[in-house]
């Protein structure tokens, strides 16, 4: 995909990593979301597996999605938004570093401005590739990308799946920047100082999701402890889940339907929604 169009989304991707302080880049899990998100004022827009996966009735996890059904949903909300969007590719679809890159590959193909991969593996049994593999990984998806202004993040999964070790994770995270990724990510860090730990131990612009456990630091503290990029995961999706299953509730339970009081009017949406520019990329 080389439009003039997408070479400014390209653009304004990097851009916004090079700025000072950190953007806000909330997950969007379809067309309508992502058009919101963009008549909001948003910046850029990731995508969420977790929110595809409930809006298609499946569990967030790993296998629970295709390659194809992740970059075809990315492709829709590409199409959907004037925003640079860059993809959530789970662990890139299988183990080798050519799978890997194949992901990128088609990713890019459909106009993504850059894309995720995890060193998660899938198997519950052990949950993370070892490490030169992992880096191999980074390594073949940075290699495959059709332009630098691609942006390769290269996500460390140990604290989300019960290896809470911060040395290894920014072991992984300083190789994966060595390999080329140009922001790293380690959700599931427990407090502000291992986030500040790992800010000081890149130079890459280092993401961070907020929404997925409780936590009292403010997007502004994050900013100040040198992180440069911020975004939601599935956490927007699990809100918008949460907000429809206690309406069914009161409508079940109670047989009244005050949270229609609270629930955006049809104006309000397609005015949002009608304030993104229409562009085909």
């Amino acid at each position: 995909m080389h439009s003039a169009e997408h070479k400014q989304k390209l653009d304004e991707f990097v851009r916004l990593h090079r700025a000072p302080g950190a953007f806000l880049m909330p997950n969007t899990w379809d067309a309508g979301t992502a058009r919101i998100l963009e008549g909001m004022g948003f910046p850029a827009l990731a995508t969420t597996s977790a929110g595809l996966a409930f809006s298609m009735g499946l569990r967030d996890s790993s296998g629970s999605l295709s390659r194809r059904q992740i970059v075809e949903n990315a492709r829709s909300i590409v199409e959907a938004t004037s925003l640079p969007v860059s993809a959530d590719l789970e662990n890139g679809f299988g183990a080798s570093p050519e799978d890997c890159a194949q992901t990128v590959r088609e990713a890019a193909a459909v106009g993504l401005c850059g894309g995720a991969i995890e060193d998660a593996t899938g198997d519950p049994s052990d949950p993370i590739y070892d490490f030169e593999l992992a880096v191999e990984r980074i390594r073949a998806a940075v290699e495959s990308r059709p332009t630098k202004n691609f942006l390769i993040t290269a996500r460390a999964e140990n604290f989300i799946y019960g290896r809470p070790d911060l040395g290894d994770t920014i072991r992984r995270l300083k190789a994966f920047e060595q390999s080329g990724a140009d922001v790293v990510y380690a959700p599931g860090l427990p407090d502000i100082e291992c986030v500040r730990a790992v800010c000081e131990a890149v130079t890459v612009p280092v993401n961070v999701v907020v929404g997925l456990s409780a936590t009292t630091y403010t997007v502004d503290d994050l900013s100040k402890t040198g992180v440069r990029r911020i975004s939601t995961g599935g956490s927007l999706a699990r809100a918008a889940l949460g907000e429809m299953i206690r309406a069914a509730e009161e409508l079940k339970d109670c047989g009244t339907y005050g949270y229609a009081d609270k629930a955006v009017s049809d104006a309000t949406a397609a005015n949002l929604m009608k304030k993104i520019k229409q562009t085909t990329v």
